[in-house]
């Protein structure tokens, strides 16, 4: 099987993602929430977001944060239809990613110039990714699915692909290190950083630290 020359994430911005090794994944709500949000995830040595597509708020969030956070590295998820992928390309975002493997939206990703990460969960789904050119793939549901042992025996086929993975699903600061220490990762995915209830409470100071907690982590076990 032989993908398609064209790559569904460029070079630059894998290499962000793997500097990051954390992407938070968050919820907004109200648009007024974006700017500390940006704020209190970079003072915490996060700058690497997914902003999910699943409130009214979601858009005008991420234009504030593109707009006054230029050096957040902006992503966004549950991105499912072309309408979608035009939406946050207009916005100018960084990358995006879907929770399945949809050849349809990972074309139009492409002609947008949109780097795009699907999900995967299977080896069929894996072979559809690769076959569109897709070398960053999202695993997801990552926890549920098996965790990182179902990712290395799911994975080992297509080693000499080197396939990199984002797994959301279940992530936390707890099981961070078994996913951080694999090889095939190159950031973990998780809304634990800043979950929606935080972010709704305006604890800028808890998202801070958890921040903090997840960045010390990664440099410990990367260094």
């Amino acid at each position: 099987m032989q993908p398609i020359s064209q790559q569904a994430m460029t070079p630059n911005l894998i290499k962000k993602i793997d500097d990051a090794g954390i992407i938070a994944v968050l919820i907004i709500d109200e648009v007024k929430h974006a700017l500390p949000l940006a704020k209190a995830l970079l003072a915490g040595g996060v700058d690497t977001i997914e902003l999910t597509l699943r409130t009214p708020a979601a858009v005008a969030a991420a234009k504030i944060i593109k707009k006054e956070v230029p050096e957040m590295t902006l992503g966004f998820g549950t991105v499912l239809t072309v309408d979608q992928v035009k939406a946050v390309v207009d916005i100018g975002a960084d990358f995006a990613v879907s929770p399945g493997c949809n050849p349809k939206i990972i074309a139009e990703a492409q002609k947008q110039g949109l780097s795009f990460a699907p999900g995967i969960m299977t080896p069929t789904d894996i072979e559809i990714a690769v076959e569109q050119g897709c070398r960053v793939l999202k695993f997801f549901p990552a926890e549920t699915s098996g965790g990182i042992k179902h990712l290395e025996n799911m994975a080992a086929p297509y080693t000499y692909l080197d396939l990199k993975f984002i797994p959301l699903g279940g992530c936390n600061i707890a099981n961070a290190p078994s996913y951080l220490q694999s090889k095939l990762i190159t950031a973990i995915g998780g809304s634990w950083v800043a979950k929606r209830a935080l972010i709704q409470a305006e604890d800028w100071h808890s998202i801070t630290k958890n921040a903090k907690e997840i960045r010390q982590l990664i440099e410990a076990i990367r260094s």
